[in-house]
């Protein structure tokens, strides 16, 4: 039952779900052998009706969040709870090797990643897994918030910090084709020239995936 529920989150089957949630209310709390929960299943999949059942469903249990939950829902009450009562809570690592800055710089909001960095978060932790990535990494590559970027720029992250594959953030800017968030990276020292593992640049990103007016802007830009 368990590896079902997970199969119904991932493939947003929010009534079946629901209906199996229904007949084992414990399942709204379930956790995979990392200790990952169904509801940050559901966002990493980026199930939003998923997400939304198991929080009101949590909330009815009166099942409090976790940090790591509060931080990727933008859960800003909770998460000061937490870091009030739990001064460690920053720094700590969810089973699959995140920090609670880095779901909120991904999935939450710019108030969360502003309290986390309030509460002592290291702006350029690394995450303890395949992506050896920084909070800035997470936040270009999957929330792509402006304000978020301006944030952790603020606080000191590096704007041409490298990840795994050797990819600086402004690697998913071009990607993306958010000029906008490259303007903000090189306002802050980025560099259009850095090459990844692979020997490109975020200027070849940017053409490879058709985005040529941003190529084009990038290389036109000082180193």
């Amino acid at each position: 039952m368990n590896q079902n529920i997970l199969r119904l989150i991932r493939s947003g089957a929010t009534a079946e779900l629901a209906d199996a949630v229904r007949s084992d209310p414990a399942l709204a709390s379930w956790r995979d052998s990392q200790g990952v929960s169904a509801l940050m299943w559901s966002i990493y999949s980026g199930q939003v009706m998923a997400r939304d059942f198991l929080l009101a469903e949590l909330g009815r249990q009166a099942i409090p969040l976790d940090v790591f939950e509060a931080s990727a829902t933008g859960n800003l009450p909770r998460l000061c709870e937490l870091l009030n009562s739990e001064p460690s809570a920053p720094h700590t690592r969810s089973g699959d090797g995140w920090t609670p800055l880095h779901l909120a710089a991904a999935f939450g909001t710019p108030a969360c990643v502003a309290a986390l960095l309030r509460g002592g978060a290291d702006v350029t932790a690394i995450s303890s897994n395949a992506q050896a990535n920084q909070p800035l990494h997470a936040a270009l590559a999957l929330g792509r918030d402006p304000a978020t970027v301006h944030v952790l720029l603020d606080d000191g992250a590096d704007p041409n910090a490298t990840q795994a594959g050797g990819f600086t953030p402004l690697f998913s800017a071009a990607a993306a084709n958010r000029r906008d968030l490259a303007e903000i990276l090189l306002g802050q020292g980025a560099s259009t020239q850095h090459r990844c593992d692979a020997g490109k640049t975020p200027v070849d990103f940017a053409r490879e995936r058709g985005h040529s007016e941003l190529a084009a802007w990038l290389e036109a830009q000082p180193c």
